[in-house]
């Protein structure tokens, strides 16, 4: 009841016109922007992939790390603004843009971009990623006059989730790491890929993992311990480009072998393009929560 209570009133809530003023609310604060904005850059590729499955023109982008679904970025005629981490202030400035979106990986660089332009960062928040990353596709949808297209996304997106978490109740408990340089890192709930047990309903096989952003490191000898009936894999390596002893390799291990997850056949190597760098944008959440239900066997 409360879902849809929301709903209407984001439904009936006004879309504003052209020419009026929009307040926006962030995590860096508020910030109004004169009209619906016209050139729009964003160095976050969340933002970049929910606006592009709305249809909406980016005008400019990072010049490296543009997943394939989103290849089309990689043309010249959209602006390359700088890296995932680091602004092109020139190349920003000279687009003279009516809008500018940071994410976490650029979140420090606000205040400097804030005097270029109105600027907003739409990092999501790992104690409560998909409410947030939910937060930030309807940011965008009021502020491209897109809400009820992003009204429908989630909607499917909830619809698929109360689906997964009913499979979930009966397939045992689950890890997820993420490998890089021949090292592994797990991640629990409440971390960037806590979305996979606070609510996709996998049980966690470790419960006090270590919530940093690059996980807790852990060893062949604890994932034994653990010995999850499920592993999801993440290869940073692969999502980046970087050459690499690949995932599948590195946990072709004698220990690892011992475990029920191993023995059964429940190993699944997520899209680490999509989980790692992408995130929060609603098609990557969509592709992500689709491929946790094919791996349980859970209806489409």
């Amino acid at each position: 009841m409360a879902a849809f209570i929301v709903l209407i009133m984001i439904v009936l809530s006004p879309v504003p016109s052209s020419s009026e003023p929009i307040a926006v609310s962030h995590a860096q604060g508020e910030t109004t922007l004169a009209a619906l904005p016209k050139t729009i850059l964003t160095l976050d590729l969340a933002a970049l992939e929910t606006l592009d499955a709305l249809g909406v023109e980016v005008a400019g982008v990072p010049g490296a790390l543009i997943p394939t679904h989103l290849s089309k970025y990689n043309d010249a005629r959209y602006a390359k603004i700088g890296t995932l981490f680091e602004p092109d202030y020139e190349a920003i400035n000279a687009a003279k843009p009516d809008l500018i979106i940071v994410g976490l990986r650029t979140a420090g660089k606000y205040k400097e971009l804030s005097r270029i332009a109105p600027t907003i960062d739409l990092s999501t928040d790992d104690n409560a990623f998909l409410v947030s990353a939910f937060r930030n596709a309807r940011t965008l949808g009021r502020i491209v006059g897109k809400q009820s297209d992003v009204e429908a996304r989630i909607g499917r997106i909830e619809a698929g989730i109360r689906a997964l978490r009913d499979k979930a109740r009966g397939v045992g408990r689950g890890l997820i790491i993420l490998t890089t340089g021949g090292r592994m890192s797990a991640y629990g709930p409440r971390s960037r890929f806590g979305m996979l047990h606070s609510d996709f309903g996998i049980v966690a096989a470790v419960e006090d993992l270590d919530t940093a952003i690059h996980g807790q490191g852990v060893s062949f000898e604890l994932i034994l311990k653990a010995n999850p009936d499920w592993l999801f894999v993440v290869d940073r390596d692969a999502a980046v480009g970087r050459a690499g002893q690949p995932a599948a390799k590195l946990l072709d291990n004698p220990l690892v072998a011992r475990t029920n997850a191993w023995k059964q056949g429940h190993v699944t190597y997520l899209d680490a393009v999509r989980w790692y760098l992408v995130g929060g944008g609603l098609a990557s959440i969509q592709e992500n929560l689709d491929q946790i239900r094919h791996a349980l066997g859970a209806a489409p």
